[in-house]
């Protein structure tokens, strides 16, 4: 397989419309509800965290199925580089999915997670499990993506050393505190909201929340 065909088949995988769907079994375009942003973050706030929890899986299986099994049907050199490149196009199909016209994607976190959980597994456990904690103890996903996004590539560089998987690591911490932007600024202001108190009634916040 020419790497420009498995490139795309990545991006494709990184563009299916988890969220999106799981809001449409429920009657609700949730671009039209909570922040209107179709991330994990959203889809725990208004749809409830039974379907989060699966949005989280199928999403962060986007990232992780091409890393797995595109770099051997690739016929090129250095199967770790293309493998990481195969990661970086499913999460930018996670955020501009082109199912959905380039609109409407999410923050990357949970295609993210699974792109490192098959480059890096030993790093992602431990800063999965911050992130479970910090949830659980602030009600805030947006909370606890910013930090597993610091987090994380110092968790790599600490098991892997300053290896690509690093760099990359530490570009995609970067690109999702960004996108994060907006939630920061409601954090510190206390105006976040939390998935323990969801609801479909409310209208997205800001073209750039989650």
């Amino acid at each position: 397989m020419h790497p420009a065909v498995a490139l795309a088949l990545a991006y494709l995988s990184g563009s299916f419309p988890t969220a999106y769907l799981a809001g449409r079994t429920k009657g609700i375009d949730l671009r039209k509800h909570g922040s209107g942003n179709l991330g994990t973050t959203n889809v725990f706030r208004v749809l409830g965290w039974q379907l989060g929890i699966l949005v989280f899986v199928v999403d962060a299986l986007k990232g992780a199925l091409p890393v797995i099994f595109l770099p051997g049907l690739v016929h090129a050199s250095r199967p770790d580089l293309w493998a990481l490149a195969f990661g970086v196009a499913a999460i930018a199909g996670h955020v501009k999915p082109v199912f959905l016209l380039g609109k409407g994607g999410g923050k990357g976190v949970a295609t993210a997670t699974g792109v490192f959980a098959s480059l890096a597994p030993v790093a992602v456990l431990g800063t999965f499990a911050l992130f479970v904690i910090v949830v659980l103890a602030s009600g805030y996903v947006s909370l606890g993506s910013l930090v597993s996004a610091v987090l994380l590539p110092i968790a790599v560089l600490l098991t892997q050393g300053a290896s690509p998987v690093f760099w990359i690591a530490a570009a995609v911490g970067a690109f999702v505190v960004w996108m994060h932007r907006g939630n920061i600024g409601r954090l510190r202001r206390g105006e976040e909201s939390g998935f323990r108190r969801r609801g479909v009634a409310k209208p997205p916040l800001t073209e750039e929340a989650e």
